[in-house]
C-alpha cells in the first residue's frame, strides 16, 4: 500500500509530494489533466508574495510581516482567518532556497510589473517553469505521477481516509493530501453560485475562465456532501477584468489588461462604475473582474489615451484605437452622446497635480460620482485606445476548512490523516480579494504542511507542524 496519495498536480499538490517523500514516505501523485496540461492554475502563475526584513537577492528592500498582513486584511475585508494567514506569511520568508532545492530559479522582476519589485519574487520562465522543475524532482525522488487519473470518489471510515476512487477503481493510500483545485471550470455550479440578476440575466454565463479546465470541483463538492467542514462563499473567487477576446480556457496572464488605473472604466451604457485609481494595481486587479460581472451584459471598456502609453504592460491584444473620442465610441458599440458627456465630465472633474504612476500621487477628480481618488488626467491626447472586458475566473474561494496541520475537519474535529492544500483550502485566508502572489504563498505553505503530516500520518510519526514550531521560535 502506498504510504501517501496526493489527488492534484499544481504547486500545493507537488510541494505536498516532495515535502512527504522527504519525510520517507512513499508517494502517488494523481493528476486529472494529460501530461501536456498538467500543472492546474499553477502554470498560468508568475510569482510568490514574500516577507522579508530585509533586501534578499531577486527581493529589494524589506517587506515585513506586519505589512504583508495589513494588505491582506485590506484587500479581504477582514475575511480571513488571522491565525493561518500569518503561518502563511511567516512561511513565505524561508521557501524560497527550499524550491531553489528543487531546480525553481527566481529572477528580478520585469520593468513593467510594476509595484512588486519589493513584494513579489518572480520565477524565472514563469508558472510553467516551476511547475516542470518540481514534476522533474519529484520523479528523481520516486514520486511515482500518473496522469489522465481524475477521481471522483473518496472512501472514508468515519473522519478517517482509506482509499480514493477513479471510476470502479480504488487506490488505497495511509493517508491523503486533496489539492485538486477549485470549482472555477464547471459553468453548472457558477451558474448555481452567481444566480440570476436584476436584469434577468445569469452572470456567469458571460464568464472566461483563465485558469484549466479541468477544476471542475468534483472532489470538493464530493467532500461537503460526505460532511467535510466548509468555509467561504461560492460567488467569490479570483477573479480579473480580462480581455473580452480571450479564450473560454487557460488564457491565463496574458489576457490581463493593466491599463485601468489609467483611465477610466465604462460600462455598456458608457457610464463610469467605480474608482479606478483606489490604490495600487497589484492590490486591486482582482477585483476588477467581480465589478465587471455586476454591470449589465457583464462587460466592462478600458479607455486611455496616449498619454498611457508604455506606462503598462502590453496586453496580448492591441485595443481599440482611434484619432477622436467620438470615433472610439463608434468603434466600441457605446452610446456616442453618452460617452462624450462622461468624458467631458470626468476630464473637467480632474484636478491634475503632480502624476507619478509608481506611488499614490495627488492627481484625483472632485465634484464626481465615483471618484477617482489617483492618477487622474484628463483624456484629450490622441491616439485613444478602448478595451473590452469580461470577468475572467482564475479560482474560486469555496474550500474545505483547516487547522494549521492543514488537516480536513468533520464537525469541528481534524482527520488524522486527510489533508487538503491549495485552491481546495484558500477561502480559510481569502474570504474575498486577492493580492498579487499570495495565492502562491498561501499553495507554498500549506502544501509543504500537507506533506509534511500526511507523511507523519502515514509512518506513525508524531505529527507536528515545522513551520509553526519556527514561528513560535521567532516571535
Amino acid at each position: 500500500m502506498i504510504d501517501v496519495l496526493v489527488i492534484g498536480g499544481g504547486n500545493a499538490a507537488l510541494c505536498a509530494a516532495l515535502m512527504a517523500r522527504e519525510a520517507g514516505a512513499s508517494v502517488l501523485l494523481l493528476e486529472a489533466a494529460p501530461r501536456e496540461w498538467r500543472g492546474g492554475n499553477s502554470q498560468h502563475t508568475r510569482n510568490l508574495r514574500c516577507m522579508h526584513d530585509a533586501p534578499q537577492d531577486v527581493l529589494v528592500e524589506a517587506y515585513p510581516e506586519e505589512e504583508y498582513w495589513q494588505d491582506l486584511l485590506k484587500v479581504t475585508g477582514g475575511l480571513t482567518d488571522e491565525r493561518l494567514a500569518r503561518l502563511a506569511i511567516r512561511a513565505s520568508s524561508t521557501c524560497r532556497d527550499w524550491m531553489r532545492s528543487h531546480g525553481v530559479h527566481f529572477q528580478p522582476p520585469l520593468s513593467g510589473a510594476l509595484h512588486v519589485a519589493r513584494t513579489n519574487a518572480f520565477f524565472m520562465g514563469g508558472g510553467k517553469a516551476l511547475v516542470n522543475a518540481y514534476f522533474r524532482s519529484a520523479e528523481a525522488l520516486g514520486v511515482k505521477v500518473r496522469y489522465n487519473a481524475p477521481v471522483d470518489a473518496i472512501e472514508m471510515d468515519g473522519d478517517r481516509f482509506k482509499a480514493a476512487r477513479i471510476g470502479s477503481e480504488r487506490i488505497e493510500a495511509r493517508s491523503c493530501v486533496l489539492a485538486a483545485g477549485g470549482f472555477e471550470s464547471n459553468r453548472a455550479w457558477l451558474r448555481e453560485a452567481w444566480g440570476q440578476n436584476a436584469d434577468g440575466d445569469w452572470p456567469a454565463d458571460n464568464f472566461l475562465i483563465r485558469g484549466t479546465r479541468f477544476n471542475m470541483g468534483v472532489l470538493l463538492k464530493f467532500m461537503i456532501e460526505a460532511g467535510a467542514d466548509a468555509i467561504g462563499d461560492p460567488s467569490q473567487s479570483h477573479c480579473v477584468a480580462i480581455d473580452a477576446r480571450a479564450p473560454l480556457y487557460d488564457g491565463g496572464i496574458c489576457t490581463r489588461v493593466d491599463c485601468v488605473s489609467l483611465g477610466v472604466m465604462l460600462n455598456r451604457n458608457a457610464a463610469r462604475f467605480y474608482d479606478e485609481g483606489e490604490d495600487f494595481w497589484p492590490k486591486r486587479y482582482a477585483i476588477w473582474g467581480r465589478l465587471v460581472a455586476q454591470q449589465p451584459g457583464q462587460i466592462g471598456y478600458s479607455i486611455i489615451d496616449a498619454k498611457a502609453v508604455g506606462r503598462f504592460m502590453p496586453p496580448v491584444f492591441p485595443g481599440v484605437r482611434a484619432n477622436t473620442l467620438p470615433e472610439l465610441a463608434r468603434q466600441l458599440g457605446l452610446d456616442e452622446a453618452t460617452f462624450m458627456r462622461t468624458i467631458a465630465d470626468y476630464n473637467a472633474a480632474c484636478r491634475v497635480g503632480t502624476f507619478d504612476h509608481t506611488v499614490l500621487d495627488d492627481c484625483h477628480t472632485e465634484g464626481i460620482t465615483p471618484a477617482k481618488t489617483h492618477w487622474a488626467r484628463p483624456i484629450d491626447t490622441a491616439p485613444f485606445f478602448g478595451y473590452a472586458l469580461r470577468p475572467g475566473i482564475t479560482f474560486t474561494y469555496l474550500g474545505l476548512k483547516v487547522n494549521e496541520h492543514a488537516a480536513v475537519h468533520f464537525g469541528g474535529k481534524p482527520s488524522a490523516n486527510l489533508f487538503v492544500a491549495g485552491e481546495m483550502m484558500a477561502g480559510n485566508v481569502l474570504g474575498k480579494g486577492y493580492t498579487a502572489g499570495v495565492g502562491m504563498a498561501i499553495g507554498t505553505a500549506f502544501g509543504r504542511i500537507a506533506g509534511t503530516q500526511a507523511a507523519a500520518a502515514a509512518l506513525g510519526r508524531p505529527c507536528h507542524n515545522v513551520f509553526q514550531e519556527k514561528q513560535h521560535a521567532t516571535s
